[in-house]
Order: C-alpha cells, then sequence, then structure tokens
C-alpha cells in the first residue's frame, strides 16, 4: 500500500514538473522563423554550389589523369 502512494507521488511530481517546463518555452515569431529558414536556404544553396563546383573540377582532373595514360 505504502509502495503504490509512493509511486503515485512520483508520478505526479513527474508530470508536475513537466507542466512546469511546457510554461516557459517561448515561441519565436515570425519574423525569426523567417530569417532563419532563409539563412538554412542561403548556407544550403552555396553547400550545394560548392560540391558541384568540386564535382566539375574533380572530373576534370581525373579525365586529365586517365588521358595521360
Amino acid at each position: 500500500m505504502e509502495k503504490t502512494k509512493v509511486a503515485q507521488n512520483k508520478i505526479s511530481g513527474f508530470f508536475t514538473g513537466v507542466k512546469a517546463e511546457f510554461g516557459k518555452i517561448i515561441r519565436p515569431t515570425k519574423d525569426d522563423i523567417i530569417k532563419q529558414t532563409t539563412a538554412v536556404v542561403v548556407v544550403s544553396a552555396i553547400c550545394c554550389a560548392l560540391i558541384a563546383l568540386l564535382d566539375i573540377a574533380f572530373e576534370y582532373g581525373m579525365s586529365f589523369i586517365t588521358s595521360l595514360f
């Protein structure tokens, strides 16, 4: 009987803590979301372009090396 009360108190305390933590959540504003999304898209495009340039350079280099033999 005593163990069930202790378990119930632990479970109850857990959910009380969860509720308190949810109250501390700060939602980003629309402007913040737009800025962060723009930053992700720009960085992704830059990385894509860099990978494409490296791919072209390696392809050219490998073609040059294989043409020597």
